[in-house]
């Protein structure tokens, strides 16, 4: 069946009048659903209205001109609109089908094979690939948390973190320099943005994409924790995901500093993340339940003594 052409109103919202059925598949930052519709009993697209006011036109420019560079791991776009006004903003995508965001060691190591062949693409023959994401960079990150030293150090006898070991983060950025080295980036590699469809595994939402350290797709996809998506790491999964990807990237890395640069990478992240999630504590949750903020904020906690428990031993 073709696409009708007045399958979105004027108004940015489905014809319902063309529609078998439809379902909610999840609400955005800016409050609209992603829905997946039906024409027919059995063709089904998902509506991808614009989710966050930020990204403005991002998603398609990246299904343009840089998507087309990998193989088929992400959906496809049937057809869009790009608005200066955030409403009348949208996408429809092929339907992958039902969707399994497991987090497990295949699927983890999965997308550390994949992300390692993207982080491998010569940067230099991606034009005009945005420099910045929807968050901070680790830049500003390691400003804000030091500029929050205070403020942190009274939150850790309620998060049972010990304080000689974030006072050893801390010391450790002294006068430290993150590698400058600049990949092509998902930006927002979380458990909720790749998933098996059909025994595949499947890369979604690619609106984030920019230019970053490799270390902030390994971040999102091993440690950071999402309040939709819970998932549980071990230092043996977290150890086992960063060799796979040292063995698989085509870029010459001295082993032994990327992981140990990981894992300050990654306590500066959770600890920034922590002090995130404790201002939503305080508004009450926000869009999400304090149940799930919570278990968030249990998780990263885990990740932050895990990544800085290695690296300190990695250094003795």
């Amino acid at each position: 069946m073709k696409m009708p052409a007045n399958i979105v109103l004027a108004d940015g919202t489905l014809n319902n009048e063309l529609i078998v059925k439809k379902e909610t598949l999840y609400q955005g930052m800016n409050g609209r659903f992603v829905e997946r519709f039906y024409l027919s009993p059995s063709e089904s697209y998902i509506f991808k209205p614009l989710t966050n006011n930020g990204q403005l036109g991002k998603e398609v420019w990246v299904h343009e001109h840089v998507l087309p560079l990998f193989p088929a791991i992400f959906p496809k776009i049937i057809s869009y609109r790009i608005s200066d006004t955030s409403m009348l903003n949208w996408m429809i995508l092929e339907d992958l089908g039902p969707l399994t965001h497991d987090f497990d060691e295949a699927t983890v190591l999965g997308v550390v094979k994949w992300a390692a062949w993207w982080h491998s693409l010569p940067i230099e023959k991606l034009a005009n690939v945005p420099i910045s994401g929807l968050k901070p960079g680790i830049g500003e990150m390691v400003s804000d948390i030091c500029g929050r030293k205070d403020e942190f150090f009274r939150l850790l006898p309620g998060l049972g973190v010990e304080e000689w070991l974030i006072q050893s983060v801390y010391s450790e950025l002294n006068g430290k320099r993150f590698s400058e080295r600049l990949v092509l980036s998902h930006g927002d590699l979380h458990a909720g943005n790749f998933a098996v469809a059909n025994k595949q595994l499947m890369i979604l939402d690619w609106e984030h994409t920019h230019l970053s350290s490799p270390y902030w797709d390994l971040y999102h996809l091993i440690d950071l924790s999402h309040p939709d998506f819970p998932k549980q790491v071990t230092d043996q999964l977290r150890e086992r995901a960063l060799k796979s990807y040292l063995e698989q990237v085509d870029v010459e890395i001295d082993g032994e500093d990327f992981i140990k640069e990981y894992y300050l990478f990654a306590a500066v992240f959770s600890i920034w993340m922590i002090l995130l999630i404790q201002k939503d504590l305080q508004m009450n949750g926000g869009k999400w339940s304090v149940g799930q903020l919570n278990t968030q904020l249990e998780e990263t906690v885990s990740s932050l003594k895990q990544c800085a428990a290695a690296l300190f031993k990695k250094k003795s």
